[in-house]
Order: structure tokens, then C-alpha cells, then sequence
């Protein structure tokens, strides 16, 4: 590869290779940036799913508790342990997949209160309300109970079930920070690998100028003039590689031609 094509071809390769650095780190940083956006999705998703069936699952047996403790309704008996332990069961499982088990704490105490009233009721207010004459009728003894014990406790659950739904995005800040930095990791290899080849370009123009454009200009010239006017070809300028291999024969040519017509 001779010298004129050697540089030019340096010059477009060294543009290909930093367009192609810069695209391979960018495609990894966005990536990254991808699946930690994902994965804060799906864990933002995952907290409110797991908070609706902890919320559905004290409503629930708030709605048994108060047809058992109110009316009377021993057929809600199932219905409440089966939604407390849907209560519990859920509890259990945002333990094991949060982050930050922390924030779960005023609501596993919350839901030990709450398992701790409802079974002590089921075992002596439930059981000595249905062997009364007046088990289907409404209670007033119950409904006191439901009001003064337990509705406190069902209000710190649900108040603890929304704590920990909000609570839990602030665990997703360092997340979402380095997602920040993931960003301008991404777009920087960009700029520089850009600014780079803005300055490649600028010299690849200067020195083609130099060394290509205006030599061959000035030979053009030269030569016109001389086949025009009879000028003497003499061009001057840092003539290098192929461009300095032309004039030389262009002269040659010149003399080749004075010696043929003398």
C-alpha cells in the first residue's frame, strides 16, 4: 500500500474503529440501563400486587370478623382463619422477596396482633356467642368488642400495609441513581468518541488539502499553461508519496516533448 493511500486509508479506519468502540459501549450501558429499569418495574409491580392482597386479605376478614362478632353468622368462622392465614401467607412472602425487611416490621407486629385478637376471640367470645340463645341475632357486646379492640388494630394493619406500599419505593433511589449514572455512562462515550472524530475529519481535510488538492490544482494550472502559453512547468509545495511521483513524470513528459520537437 503506497503512501497517499496508506494515510487516507489510516484516516477512515480510525474513524470506523472509534464509530464502532463507541457504538459496542454505548449498546452496553444502554443494556444495563434497560434491565435495571426492568427489574425496577417489575419490583415496584411485584410490592403493589403483594400490598392489594395483604389489603384485600384484611378487608376480607375484617367483613367476616364483623358478620361473626356483630350478627352472629358462625358460617364467617372459616371465612376469617382462611383470610388471615391468606394475610399471613402473603406477609411471609414479601419477607422473603424485599429488599429492605425493615420496612415490613410495623406490619409483621401489626399482623401478630391482629392473628393474636382474632383467635382469642374465635376461641371464647365466638365460641360462648354461638352456644347463646341468641346467636342470630345482633350483638351488642360484639359490636363493642369489634369497635373498642378491634377496629384500632385492623386500622394500624391497613395503615401498616399502605406504610410498607410506599415505603418500599424509597428502597428503588440508589437504584434509580445508578440508572442516572448508567445514562451518562451511555451518551459520553458518544460525545467523545464524536468530538474525536470531528478533529479526525478537520485534519483529514487539512492535510488532503496540503498534500492532494492543492499540489494537483497547481499542476493542473502548470500544465494548461504550458500547453497554452508555453509557460515552464515549474510547480513548488511539499509534494510527497504519489502526487510528487505525477510531477515528476508530467516533467518527463514536458522534456520528453521538447526533445522530440527540437
Amino acid at each position: 500500500m503506497t503512501g497517499l493511500r496508506k494515510r487516507v486509508t489510516v484516516g477512515f479506519l480510525s474513524i470506523v474503529c472509534l464509530l464502532f468502540f463507541s457504538g459496542m459501549v454505548s449498546f452496553l450501558e444502554l443494556s444495563h440501563l434497560s434491565r435495571d429499569t426492568g427489574e425496577i418495574l417489575k419490583a415496584n409491580k411485584r410490592n403493589i400486587e403483594l400490598a392489594k392482597e395483604m389489603l384485600d386479605a384484611a378487608h376480607e376478614q375484617n367483613i367476616a370478623l364483623i358478620r361473626l362478632s356483630v350478627f352472629g353468622d358462625r358460617l364467617c368462622d372459616s371465612l376469617c382463619r382462611k383470610s388471615m392465614e391468606r394475610l399471613e401467607n402473603t406477609l411471609l412472602v414479601a419477607q422473603s422477596e424485599a429488599l429492605e425487611k425493615s420496612f415490613l416490621d410495623s406490619l409483621a407486629f401489626a399482623t401478630t396482633e391482629l392473628r393474636l385478637v382474632t383467635d382469642n376471640y374465635l376461641a371464647f367470645g365466638g365460641a360462648a356467642r354461638a352456644d347463646s340463645p341468641a346467636a342470630l341475632r345482633p350483638d351488642s357486646l360484639g359490636g363493642r368488642w369489634y369497635s373498642e379492640e378491634y377496629q384500632a388494630l385492623y386500622g394500624r394493619l391497613t395503615a401498616a400495609i399502605k406504610s410498607y406500599m410506599t415505603s418500599t419505593q424509597s428502597s428503588l433511589v440508589p437504584r434509580a441513581e445508578q440508572m442516572k449514572k448508567n445514562a451518562y455512562r451511555a451518551v459520553t462515550p458518544v460525545l467523545i468518541s464524536l468530538a474525536v472524530m470531528i478533529a479526525i475529519v478537520l485534519m483529514l481535510f487539512y492535510f488532503m488539502s496540503i498534500y492532494c488538492v492543492t499540489p494537483i490544482e497547481r499542476m493542473n494550472k502548470g500544465l494548461g499553461d504550458w500547453l497554452s502559453f508555453r509557460v515552464p512547468f515549474a510547480v513548488k509545495g511539499d509534494l510527497k508519496d504519489e502526487v510528487l511521483e505525477l510531477k515528476e513524470k508530467i516533467e518527463s513528459l514536458i522534456n520528453i516533448s521538447k526533445q522530440t520537437k527540437s
